[in-house]
């Protein structure tokens, strides 16, 4: 990777010399790599709305980037998540010579492993002071009593729920929410809404992110279950905001139960 001048970001600790330019293809990427090393990323995508403001070129969706855009760049490193991008695009990269980091997040200590991972490859020499309150926060997170089944709508029209071997499906999880298809052979399976009620959860959790489920879109298909509905991004996203979602989510799915 290429190298230059040092910066300083008092948040992070030391610099490597020279910081690497980045492009990030995910949004949760995006915001760890913005909030720790100011000034590496290039480019991200549409998606990437946090943090407010960042200052980048955008090059399209995490499922249809502007390969030929992020060539002419010519970073040192594209940052990917092994779901949330399509292989042809990363081998499109690569082919053009670029060096493409794909991270693989299937749960909590996953996410706080790939974080490292990755700002390091962007130029970190230490562990940013968000990562290790992230770390202690799940280390011991609150957890509704006693524990809860529940259904995860994703998408509506047509549903769709997390499955198996999900990041949000453990972060729930780890809050004393038992997800009632975590064992379906798909992860994110299509379900009929009338097999979804029937299944009878003790509560339905409603993020609004991939889908923006709201009071008006979403509890009136399960008429007398609980509906959570909750921040996405605290839900489905791994970086700064894993250091409050325990008590934020897990205050949501009390509230929600009572």
């Amino acid at each position: 990777m290429a190298r230059g001048t040092t910066v300083d970001a008092p948040t992070t600790g030391e610099r490597r010399p020279r910081d690497p330019r980045v492009v990030s293809l995910v949004p949760s990427l995006t915001e760890a790599g913005a909030v720790s090393l100011p000034g590496v990323l290039v480019a991200a995508t549409d998606w990437c709305t946090h943090p407010a403001g960042l200052d980048v070129e955008r090059i399209g969706g995490t499922k249809n980037p502007d390969v030929d855009a992020v060539v002419r760049l010519a970073p040192d490193l594209v940052v990917a998540n092994e779901e949330e991008n399509r292989e042809p695009d990363l081998a499109a990269l690569r082919r053009a010579g670029i060096e493409v980091l794909v991270t693989e997040v299937r749960d909590v200590p996953g996410a706080l492993r790939e974080l490292d991972r990755v700002l390091r490859a962007c130029g970190a020499r230490g562990r940013p002071r968000w990562l290790d309150a992230a770390e202690a926060a799940w280390a011991e997170p609150p957890a509704p009593v006693p524990r809860r089944s529940a259904v995860v709508p994703v998408w509506r029209r047509p549903w769709m729920v997390l499955g198996r071997d999900t990041f949000a499906g453990d972060v729930l999880a780890r809050l004393g929410v038992d997800n009632l298809y975590a064992a379906h052979e798909d992860r994110y399976p299509r379900v009929p809404l009338d097999e979804l009620t029937a299944a009878a959860p003790d509560l339905v959790v409603l993020p609004d992110e991939p889908y923006r489920f709201t009071p008006d879109d979403g509890p009136e298909s399960f008429p007398g279950t609980p509906c959570a509905l909750i921040d996405g991004r605290l839900l489905t996203w791994y970086g700064p905001s894993m250091a409050e979602a325990p008590e934020r989510l897990g205050g949501a799915l009390r509230a929600a139960g009572r």
